[in-house]
């Protein structure tokens, strides 16, 4: 009588080339990045008011264009983030 087949996780000819995806912290540190502007402009009970005033601006609108700066912030570190990881995992290649 012969041995039982492995299991398909452990026998290296069933992935045929193919490797599990991995959760990279960069990439879900980026994603966060990307979350966090959504988020704040979403929970509108959390700026739907008109004090503390800047400058004589309400705060429901210097409030929105704080994150307009802060999601472009979000937005680039983001991208620095996925382009370094990128980088790591092509082995430092340059086009």
């Amino acid at each position: 009588m012969s041995a039982p087949p492995e299991p398909p996780e452990n026998n290296p000819e069933s992935n045929m080339g193919h490797s599990r995806p991995v959760i990279a912290v960069p990439l879900v540190v980026a994603g966060i990045c990307l979350a966090i502007p959504f988020g704040a402009m979403l929970w509108v009970d959390s700026y739907s008011r008109l004090t503390p005033a800047l400058i004589g601006i309400p705060f429901f609108y210097w409030y929105q264009m704080l994150w307009v700066v802060l999601s472009t912030v979000l937005t680039v570190v983001a991208y620095l983030l996925v382009r370094r990881h990128e980088a790591a995992r092509r082995g430092g290649e340059r086009k």
